[in-house]
C-alpha cells in the first residue's frame, strides 16, 4: 500500500482553510493556477451555493500525490450553522490542520477545532495562516496560541527578517512565488524558539533526551523522529507560518505532513483484517446521483465485491469506485485499509454506517452529527406541493444529516430543524435549485393546553322531533378540575335517571369536545367529569343524543369553570463559557425562565439548568450564540405545562381568533 494521509483542515470562518487548500493543490502540481474563494473558482466550494454566497458550506475531499504520499485533504467549512462538514472531516482524518490568523490569533473556530481533534485523538498541526497580511504579527500569534492551548505547541517554520527559517531542517529561505530557495538569513530573533523548538523534540525520546542534554546537535533524522512521535501522541502541536494566498511556506507544510504526519490506525472491532469501512459523508444530488465517502479501516472495498451494512443488515454490491477533487471525479478499482474512496449509487447506506464483510457484522464509530437547535414551520409555496417539498427536504438530510423534518401533528405543521437561520436558509435554497420546489419559513405554533380551575356543575340537553323517531338525550354533569392529562370520567347516576348502556356515549362526547378548547381552541386536559343526573325517552333516546347533550353541557359548563391555557416548560441545559455565565443567565430571566442551579464542568465552561417556556426558546439557539461567540451549546427537554401568564394568554387567544 502507498504512504496514505488523511488530513482534515479545520478552524474559524474566513481564516483560510479553503484558500490553504486551494495552495496545497497548487504546490503540488494539481492544478495550474490557485483558485480564489471571492471569485468561486476554488477546487472546493464547488457547489452552488457556495460560489453564491463565496463561503464553504460542506466538507470538500481532496484526494492528490504529493513527494510519493497520497495525501486526502479534507477542507471543512468555518460556519459554525455547517458544524457537520466539520464533524466529516474529523471522523475521516488522522491529522488535523486548525487554522489561525497570524494578524488576530485565537478565534473560538480554533478553540472548538482544537477540542474536537483532540477528542477524537487526531494529531494537531496549527497554521498561522495570512502572514502575508502587513499587520500580521506571529509572535503575538503564537504566544496567544501558547497561552490558549498550553505549551506543547512547537514552532516549526517562522518568519524571519526576508525570509522564513525551517527549524526542522535548520535553514532559512526567501521565496518567488511559491518557489523557495535556501538563503544566509540572520536568525538571531529566533533563538529562543529554536531553543523551545529543539527541547520539545528531544522530550519525545530518551534517547533525543540524552543527545540534548549532552549539547550534542540534534540531526535532521532525530528532529523527524521526535516530531513524528510528539504529533502522534500530541505532545506536540506543531506551528507553521503560511500564506494561503500567496502559497509562501505550504510546500514546508507539505512536506511535513508526508515526512510527520501519522498513518491510519487501526480501530476497535476492525483488527482481524476482514472489511471494515465507515460512510463519513454522503453526497446527494439530482444530478450527478448519490455518492458515499468511506475511510477504510480494515481490508479492502473492491469493485464488484457484496458487502454488508452493518445498521440495516442488507447486502449491496460495490459499483463504481471514485477518487475525488472536489467535483473532479477518477475511477479506481480498489480502496485499501487507510485510504479513502467514494462510491456511487448505493441505496441503504447513510452518513454514519459501516460497511463490512459479508457474516462479518463491526460497528465502527459514528460521526458526531450536531443536534438541531433552531426551528421553523415550513410552508409550501404552491398548494398541493407539500409532498415535493417534504420529497425535497428528506433527500437534502441525506447529504446534511443535521437538518431534521417531522410532522407535528397536534400544531398541524411540519417542522424543519438544524444548526441556525443560515443552515435553513441555504436549505430552502438548494431545494429551489436542486429539486424546483420552493417553500417559507415561519414561526412554529406552540403546542398550548386548556384547563379548568374550578368546580361546576351544568345541564346538557338535546331535543330534537323531526318527524317519526325524535332526539333525546339529558344529561347533569360535575366538572372539576384534576391532575391528569386524559379526561378522568366517572358516573354516580342513581335511580336509573340514565341507562348505563349510555354512560360509554356520554364519555365519547365529552373527549371528542375535549379536543378543542373554549379559549383558543386548543386541547383540554385535567379534567374530571361525572354524570350525576340526567333523564331519557324510552323512544327517542339514543347514542347519539346522548353523544351531543354530553358536548353541549362541555359548551355551557366550561366557560364557566374558570377557563386557563397552559403552557409547555422545557428544561434548558446550557453549556456556557464562565464570562458569558451573566448574560446567558440573563437572556433567560428574560424569557421568563427560571435558573435551577450550576454546575462547573471544566475548561473554563459551567452548567446552567433552567426551565423556561417553549414559547420563548424560539430565539434562543440564535442569542446564545450571540453571547458566547459560539462557544456555548444546549439540549431541551419537554418538563411539564404550567398555567400561563394572563398577558400571554390574551395574545394566544387573540392569535387564535385571527387564525379563524
Amino acid at each position: 500500500m502507498s504512504l496514505v494521509k488523511n488530513v482534515t483542515i479545520a478552524g474559524h470562518a474566513s481564516k483560510g482553510k479553503t484558500t490553504l487548500a486551494e495552495a496545497m493543490l497548487y504546490v503540488a502540481g494539481v492544478t495550474e493556477r490557485m483558485g480564489k474563494v471571492a471569485d468561486g473558482n476554488t477546487v472546493s466550494d464547488s457547489d452552488s451555493e457556495e460560489k453564491k454566497r463565496g463561503v464553504s458550506l460542506l466538507s470538500s475531499v481532496l484526494q492528490f500525490n504529493y513527494s510519493g504520499a497520497k495525501i486526502n485533504l479534507i477542507d471543512t467549512p468555518g460556519l459554525f450553522d455547517f458544524a457537520l462538514g466539520q464533524a466529516e472531516g474529523m471522523r475521516a482524518a488522522d491529522t488535523a490542520i486548525i487554522t489561525a490568523s497570524a494578524r488576530s490569533g485565537v478565534s473560538v473556530g480554533d478553540e472548538k477545532a482544537y477540542k474536537a481533534a483532540t477528542e477524537k485523538g487526531l494529531a494537531r498541526i496549527f497554521v498561522t495562516n495570512k502572514i502575508d497580511d502587513e499587520r500580521a504579527d506571529f509572535h503575538k500569534a503564537f504566544a496567544s496560541l501558547t497561552e490558549k492551548f498550553g505549551s506543547s505547541l512547537c514552532p516549526v517554520v517562522v518568519p524571519i527578517s526576508g525570509g522564513f527559517y525551517n527549524l526542522m531542517d535548520d535553514k532559512a529561505y526567501t521565496y518567488d512565488g511559491v518557489h523557495k530557495k535556501e538563503a544566509s538569513l540572520a536568525a538571531d530573533e529566533i533563538e529562543d524558539l529554536k531553543e523551545a523548538f529543539n527541547e520539545a523534540v528531544a522530550g519525545t525520546d530518551d534517547e533525543l533526551m540524552e543527545k540534548f542534554f549532552e549539547g550534542e546537535e540534534l540531526t535532521h533524522d532525530d528532529k523527524v523522529k521526535g516530531l513524528t512521535i510528539g504529533l502522534a501522541e500530541g505532545s506536540i502541536v506543531p506551528v507553521f507560518a503560511v500564506s494561503g494566498l500567496t502559497g509562501v511556506g505550504v510546500d514546508l507544510l507539505l512536506d511535513f505532513i508526508v515526512k510527520c504526519a501519522p498513518a491510519p490506525k487501526a480501530e476497535d472491532g476492525a483488527d482481524d483484517g476482514s472489511l471494515a469501512a465507515i460512510c463519513f459523508k454522503t453526497v446527494a444530488d439530482p444530478f450527478i446521483g448519490k455518492l458515499n465517502y468511506f475511510k477504510v479501516v480494515s481490508g479492502a472495498i473492491t469493485q464488484g465485491a457484496t458487502v454488508t451494512n452493518s445498521r440495516t443488515g442488507d447486502d449491496e454490491r460495490i459499483g463504481k469506485l471514485i477518487n475525488t477533487l472536489g467535483s473532479k471525479q477518477t475511477d479506481i478499482k480498489e480502496c485499501a485499509a487507510g485510504d479513502i474512496c467514494a462510491i456511487a449509487k448505493l441505496s441503504t447506506f447513510k452518513t454514519g454506517d459501516t460497511m463490512c464483510a459479508q457474516g462479518k457484522s463491526v460497528t465502527l464509530e459514528s460521526v458526531d452529527i450536531p443536534n438541531a437547535t433552531y426551528s421553523m414551520a415550513i410552508v409550501a409555496d404552491k398548494k398541493g406541493e407539500e409532498e415535493k417539498v417534504a420529497n425535497a427536504v428528506n433527500k437534502i438530510i441525506e447529504e446534511d444529516p443535521s437538518l431534521t423534518f417531522a410532522n407535528n401533528t397536534e400544531t398541524r405543521q411540519t417542522i424543519l430543524s438544524g444548526l441556525g437561520e443560515q443552515h435553513l436558509d441555504v436549505c430552502l435554497s438548494k431545494m429551489k435549485e436542486k429539486f424546483k420546489v420552493s417553500a417559507t419559513l415561519i414561526q412554529p405554533r406552540v403546542a398550548y393546553r386548556e384547563t379548568i380551575s374550578k368546580k361546576v356543575q351544568v345541564q346538557g340537553r338535546h331535543k330534537k322531533q323531526s318527524g317519526g323517531h325524535g332526539q333525546f338525550g339529558d344529561v347533569w354533569i360535575e366538572f372539576e378540575p384534576c391532575d391528569s392529562d386524559e379526561l378522568v370520567f366517572g358516573e354516580r347516576v342513581v335511580g336509573g335517571s340514565v341507562p348505563k348502556n349510555f354512560f360509554p356515549a356520554v364519555e365519547k362526547g365529552l373527549r371528542e369536545a375535549m379536543e378543542k378548547g373554549v379559549l383558543a381552541g386548543y386541547p383540554m386536559v385535567g379534567v374530571q367529569a361525572t354524570l350525576y343526573d340526567g333523564s331519557y325517552h324510552p323512544v327517542d333516546s339514543s347514542e347519539m343524543a346522548f353523544k351531543t347533550a354530553a358536548s353541549l353541557a362541555y359548551k355551557n359548563g366550561i366557560p364557566q369553570a374558570g377557563p386557563a391555557l397552559l403552557e409547555p416548560i422545557v428544561t434548558l441545559t446550557a453549556i456556557v463559557n464562565d464570562d458569558a455565565m451573566g448574560d446567558v443567565i440573563g437572556d433567560i430571566n428574560k424569557r421568563r425562565g427560571r435558573v435551577l442551579g450550576m454546575n462547573p464542568v471544566g475548561d473554563g465552561m459551567q452548567e446552567i439548568v433552567a426551565e423556561v417556556p417553549q414559547g420563548e426558546m424560539t430565539t434562543f439557539s440564535t442569542a446564545m450564540r450571540q453571547i458566547t461567540q459560539g462557544r456555548g451549546s444546549f439540549t431541551t427537554e419537554f418538563a411539564r405545562y404550567e398555567r400561563c401568564p394572563e398577558n400571554i394568554t390574551q395574545k394566544v387567544i387573540e392569535e387564535a381568533a385571527k387564525e379563524e
